[in-house]
This record gives structure tokens, C-alpha cells and sequence, in this order.
């Protein structure tokens, strides 16, 4: 009995230090690993949610460059709202067994870049969540969790509660040609609701980027079983602007944005250059809200023929490097501002970086750090305007009086093109 209580302690003591080395983001450990996809598959990259319960299933793609095939496998852990995790044992929230192996891998045909690409559709017969909520899927070799290749966030809602949400321009004199503020209500019939000040909370997220998300605690009032979210201070997002894109879905000829390509030992495309975007005025331009797409239209099948490409960026930002430093941001690289993401002054007065990706189209935006603040502006080099198309994700958690967990009990998508 002493050695299955000390054997207990000692699992949770792992267990407590593999959770605290991991970040509950989307982050990937290992350089070999890209263009990591995970989607519902009703439409690709659109949001990793599904319904609990349902037919809904993701699809998770990536390719390892080591071209080689090794041990792969994955599992799901439980989060609340917050994406602390949440304490409860796998068992209580999947089906089946706790983890699995990825069996399902390709070999790059006719590429440069020799690469293999893996891929799974979640849930399935062996992985299968029980309950609604934030889950993060960690992805590791060797059957060892310590061993993380790379994590992604997904979500499963047990829709409970409908959400009505419009988009208007800012409260705020000063920000009113440039911010875009969401208003939104929850009606909450049926649940059991015994504080609504405390008992549920609301994220809002632009373009399913984590670094905008606003939680709302409390309504700003309350009628009947409805929370009202329309406080004069609440959800107010600068509207950015337009992504910049580039598109390689073929390499035998320059399409728009690209200035040349070169192909000997590997692929080179140099984009032509990009300006400083902060204008007096919006200009309409059509984007993919900072997604990207893996496409090669010379082949048959994206995911195993599609080719790398090293991708030459520059920018003229109109300043210099005493000022500060640009970082070039998407989904792809997870909107990380890191060293793989930022860029370097060059001679001419211009800050350049060079990036490997796959084939296909690419939304893309600079970020502007302050060496004075060291924070991140969006706005500084790409301009701020209410006209801009974003798209919103609501989603409604609630926490069961006497509940060890959280529900995601409602989602609901808002574009500002489209309301």
C-alpha cells in the first residue's frame, strides 16, 4: 500500500513538472518541424473547433524535413479558459485510451526538399474527448511527453447557449476612425446558473490570434436569463489593417509579389519590396484574415509534392535600426516575434529576412518592436482603420456549480464584411 501511495506521488510529481515546462500555446520545439495545419475539415484552416458528440473531426498535417519517419504520438490535456490545465485525470476526459500514435505518413515526391508529412483526423476510434472545453494537442516522439515536437490549441463546444454579437465603430472620440468595438449578449436558458457574474465568461478574439483575446468576467448588466456585454470600455480592438500576401502555389513563373525565382540546389524566390504601410487613408484590399494555404498547382497531391522554398523579404520601414526592430508575422510562424522571425538592417537602409516554407499562399503582416519599449505594435508599419475585414470568435466558457472544469458552451464567428 506504501509503495502504490509513493508510486502515486511520484507520478504526479512528473506529471506537474512536464506541465510546468510546457507553454499552452501553439509553439514548435523542433526546427525540423513545418507548416503545421490543424483545421476543421468542413474548411481548410479554418478554426480548430468541433461540436462534442458530433461527426465534426480536425485534421492535423505537418512535415518533419528530417525526411526521415520516426516514433510519433500525441494526446489531448483538458484547460480552462485561461488555458491553465485543468486537473483532471485523462480518463475523465477522453474516450478510449489516453494516448495514440500517428501511423499515417507520406514521403515528398519529386521535391528539392526531401521531407515527410504526417497526419491524423481528430477524434477518432482511439482519442475521442468526452468533454467540451480548451484542449491542447501535444505532439512528441518516442512515447516520451517529455520529448514535445510541437502543441496546438483546439476546442470542443457543447453548444448550451445562443450568442447575438455586432460590430460597431469605438466609443473612444480618439479612436473612433480606427478601432472596431464588439457588442454582444448570451442567452443562458437552461443552464444552471446560480451567479452569471462568476459562473460564466466570455473570450473575444480577432483573427484567432491569442495575444488579442479580451475576457469578459462580468455582463455589463443583466435581463432576464440574457448577459448583456456592452459596456462603453469593453471590447474595443484596433482594426489593423489588410494582410500582405504573397502567393507560390507555382514555381515556374512569377506571380503577383513575386520578383524572381531562382532553382538549382534548392528553391529561391525573392519578393519584391514592401513599404511602409501607415497611411492617412484605408485602402481595400483582399486578405485571408493572416491564414496561409498549402497549394501547388503543378502537382497532384499538396501535402507530398508541393515544394520548400527559401523566401527573400524586404522592407522599407523608414527607420533605423537605433529605433527599433521589424519581425515578419502570420499563422504560419504563429504570430511568434522571435529570432526566427525578426529582421536584419542592411546597408541600403532596409530591413530584410529570408523564410523556408512550403508552397502555397501566405498572409503576412510586420510587427514593429521598440528598442525604447520593447513591445510589439502591429499598427506602426501596417497602418489602423476601422474599414478593415477582421474576423471575430466568441466563445462562451461556464464553469457547473461544484465543478472541478470548465464547458465551452457557445461559439460564434462575427466578420465585419458580413454582419
Amino acid at each position: 500500500m506504501r509503495n502504490a501511495l509513493l508510486l502515486f506521488i511520484l507520478a504526479l510529481f512528473i506529471e506537474s513538472n512536464l506541465n510546468a515546462q510546457t507553454p499552452y500555446t501553439n509553439t514548435v520545439y523542433r526546427h525540423e518541424i513545418k507548416s503545421i495545419e490543424l483545421y476543421n475539415t468542413a474548411k481548410q484552416s479554418s478554426f480548430p473547433i468541433i461540436a462534442l458528440n458530433s461527426t465534426d473531426q480536425l485534421v492535423l498535417g505537418f512535415d518533419d524535413l528530417s525526411g526521415s519517419s520516426r516514433t510519433i504520438n500525441y494526446t489531448l490535456e483538458h484547460c480552462d479558459a485561461n488555458w491553465n490545465p485543468s486537473r483532471l485525470s485523462p480518463a475523465e476526459y477522453l474516450r478510449s485510451f489516453t494516448e495514440d500514435r500517428i501511423f499515417d505518413y507520406t514521403y515528398s515526391s519529386g521535391t528539392f526538399q526531401k521531407y515527410t508529412h504526417y497526419e491524423i483526423k481528430l477524434p477518432n476510434n482511439n482519442i475521442a474527448p468526452k468533454i467540451a472545453g480548451n484542449y491542447l494537442l501535444k505532439v512528441y516522439e518516442d512515447n516520451d511527453p517529455s520529448k514535445l515536437l510541437f502543441t496546438r490549441r483546439l476546442y470542443v463546444v457543447n453548444q448550451k447557449v445562443s450568442v447575438a454579437a455586432n460590430i460597431v465603430s469605438s466609443n473612444n472620440v480618439a479612436t473612433r476612425r480606427t478601432n472596431q468595438k464588439v457588442n454582444f449578449n448570451v442567452q443562458y436558458t437552461g443552464l444552471n446558473v446560480q451567479n452569471p457574474n462568476t459562473d460564466i465568461r466570455v473570450l473575444v478574439m480577432q483573427n484567432n490570434r491569442p495575444e488579442t483575446a479580451k475576457m469578459n468576467q462580468t455582463p455589463t448588466y443583466i435581463r432576464g436569463n440574457q448577459l448583456v456585454y456592452n459596456d462603453v470600455n469593453i471590447n474595443d480592438f484596433a482594426g489593423g489593417n489588410e494582410f500582405r500576401h504573397f502567393d507560390i502555389r507555382t514555381l515556374k513563373l512569377n506571380s503577383e509579389r513575386v520578383g524572381k525565382i531562382y532553382k538549382d540546389t534548392a528553391n529561391t524566390v525573392m519578393l519584391l519590396g514592401d513599404p511602409n504601410r501607415n497611411l492617412p487613408n484605408y485602402t481595400l484590399l483582399y486578405d485571408n484574415d493572416g491564414k496561409f494555404f498549402i497549394y501547388n498547382q503543378d502537382g497532384r497531391d499538396s501535402r507530398t509534392d508541393a515544394d520548400y522554398a527559401y523566401i527573400y523579404f524586404s522592407l522599407a520601414a523608414n527607420k533605423s535600426e537605433t529605433e527599433g526592430t521589424p519581425y515578419i508575422v502570420g499563422q504560419f510562424n504563429d504570430y511568434k516575434l522571435d529570432q526566427n522571425s525578426r529582421m536584419e538592417f542592411d546597408s541600403r537602409g532596409r530591413f530584410y529576412t529570408h523564410l523556408l516554407l512550403k508552397q502555397g499562399v501566405y498572409d503576412y503582416q510586420y510587427v514593429w518592436v521598440s528598442n525604447a519599449t520593447h513591445k510589439g505594435d502591429d499598427t506602426l508599419l501596417e497602418g489602423n482603420y476601422f474599414e478593415t475585414e477582421n474576423e471575430y470568435q466568441l466563445l462562451v466558457y461556464y464553469r457547473q456549480p461544484g465543478s472541478r472544469y470548465e464547458e465551452l458552451v457557445g461559439y460564434s464567428s462575427l466578420n465585419t464584411a458580413k454582419q
